[in-house]
């Protein structure tokens, strides 16, 4: 099952820095070979910050265009992972490996394969 893994974190929680940055980029490499590797990871990016972000409902059969996240919250979706895991104990492992988990969290949800459907 592939298992999305997407990282939520307050921006002023994580690194500030352009040297900060730099020293947890070992973390982030580290993770990526490791998941590589072990032909597990399947995706992953991240997103640009919540002021670059369109929201977009239908109200009352009408398109409401909105800058911005869909809601108020001092944690921001930075990006996902993709892991292909046999279950959700394997795919909480690859979360507590993901650097953001240490200043924000990672939320996991199993994808729908279009196999299920077919």
């Amino acid at each position: 099952m592939k298992y999305i893994m997407l990282m939520y974190s307050n921006p002023s929680a994580g690194p500030q820095t352009e040297e900060e940055g730099e020293a947890s980029a070992p973390k982030w490499y580290g993770l990526l070979q490791e998941g590589k590797k072990a032909g597990a990871l399947v995706d992953n990016q991240g997103v640009m910050p919540e002021s670059d972000a369109t929201t977009v409902r239908i109200r009352d059969g009408k398109s409401v265009i909105t800058d911005g996240p869909f809601a108020e919250t001092h944690e921001q979706f930075g990006g996902y992972f993709v892991f292909e895991c046999e279950n959700l104990d394997e795919a909480i492992a690859w979360a507590e490996k993901i650097p953001t988990v240490e200043y924000g969290s990672i939320e996991i949800r199993p994808l729908y394969s279009h196999e299920d459907y077919q």
